[in-house]
């Protein structure tokens, strides 16, 4: 069976940038969408344009610059909005118009004080008035993860049959079970007639810690395009993170799932836009991390020296990180301590790496890592001691 494409639809630019202290100006924003373009994404969601003029100035001021991927702009549904949207993505070689209403009864009636009928037909609407500016109308039907399975998939048929090509099933709240988001993207596979003529997307968030599981169980039930940042930047616990999805599809190839996305620029990327949008990335956070290949234990150190694929999935270069580390604590190894100091240059028998192991446990008792300074010292030490 051949591989099928996933489209990468990032929103680094726009959902990212919601993340209080992450504003953007128009000249970092165009740096990143050429990054993004370079790293291969499909789609760039380049901002909100109606927000503000800035947004507006950025959309535009992107759609001339991107030549590869399609430019994306938000609206809600409303006329304005879109016709805003259109004119920022004048410009665009690939424009996409992103609409959209809440389709679960918490925005139904708390949100719109509306009933279902009513934004049935402002979802319509709104497609068709996207459709007149673009033929790429992307339709989202916000807090889906929440909404009636039998009534999104009437919204769905809807909004495609007026003329959507991509439907956005988010999760907004970041609510669904994996297998709750799967069986939601399976039940609308199944049950809306023309789902043949648009792809669904994935837009999960990570209020539970499970949007990436969320958007590969979506991919895995039929969806074709993932909407996600870098760094799973968002708002409140953030979006589902770029780097993670790309890496799963990458490292299971059983699925017969792929994206377009240069791998080795990954954690190059990571590192831009945390320095870019002043948000620092966690030392544990999975593929991009400080720590995503570093090992402390002794039991993972001595396996990984012998073997490497023992304790790490991803070679380090695939994703454009630096070489893994051993990192010296008092869980480590007498095979761990070896390494590093034939690493410095010391050539050590066993029975001399025994003893100075001894010394070794001292200093790591007494520090949280111990440093390439630590072992001159102690190797000098001990040369000097048994000359």
């Amino acid at each position: 069976m051949p591989q099928q494409q996933v489209q990468i639809f990032d929103t680094t630019l726009r959902d990212g940038e919601q993340v209080p202290g992450c504003k953007l100006v128009t000249k970092e924003k165009i740096e990143l969408a050429l990054a993004l373009q370079e790293l291969g994404v499909d789609i760039i969601e380049a901002g909100f344009p109606i927000s503000s003029p800035g947004d507006f100035e950025s959309v535009t001021e992107i759609s001339k610059i991107i030549t590869n991927a399609t430019v994306c702009g938000l609206s809600r549904a409303v006329q304005k909005d879109i016709e805003v949207a259109a004119a920022a993505l004048k410009f665009a070689k690939k424009p996409r118009i992103h609409t959209g209403i809440g389709t679960s009864d918490y925005h139904i009636k708390g949100k719109f004080n509306s009933t279902r009928e009513e934004i049935l037909q402002r979802a319509i609407q709104c497609v068709k008035w996207a459709k007149n500016f673009v033929d790429d109308v992307e339709f989202y039907a916000e807090d889906a993860g929440r909404t009636d399975n039998e009534y999104l998939a009437t919204v769905v048929e809807a909004v495609i049959k007026a003329g959507a090509t991509v439907v956005n099933i988010p999760d907004t709240t970041g609510y669904c079970l994996p297998h709750q988001y799967g069986e939601k993207i399976a039940f609308l596979r199944n049950n809306v007639a023309n789902i043949d003529k648009a792809i669904l997307s994935c837009h999960c968030h990570n209020d539970l810690g499970l949007a990436t599981a969320n958007s590969i169980a979506g991919v895995m039930n039929g969806a074709r395009q993932i909407e996600c940042t870098i760094n799973g930047l968002g708002e409140r616990a953030g979006n589902t993170a770029l780097e993670e999805v790309v890496m799963v599809l990458q490292q299971h190839k059983t699925l017969g799932l792929y994206t377009n996305v240069n791998s080795k620029l990954l954690n190059p990327l990571s590192r831009r836009v945390s320095d870019t949008m002043r948000m620092q990335v966690q030392p544990n956070k999975a593929i991009v991390g400080a720590n995503a290949f570093s090992h402390s234990s002794g039991i993972h150190q001595d396996g990984f020296l012998k073997s490497a694929i023992t304790y790490e999935i991803i070679d380090p270069v695939d994703v454009g990180a630096d070489t893994s580390k051993i990192v010296l604590t008092a869980r480590s190894g007498r095979s761990a301590l070896a390494f590093r100091l034939h690493k410095l240059g010391y050539q050590f028998n066993r029975n001399e790496i025994d003893a100075l192991y001894t010394a070794f446990l001292g200093i790591a008792d007494s520090k949280k890592e111990v440093v390439d300074e630590d072992l001159h010292q102690m190797a000098e030490i001990f040369a000097t001691t048994n000359a």
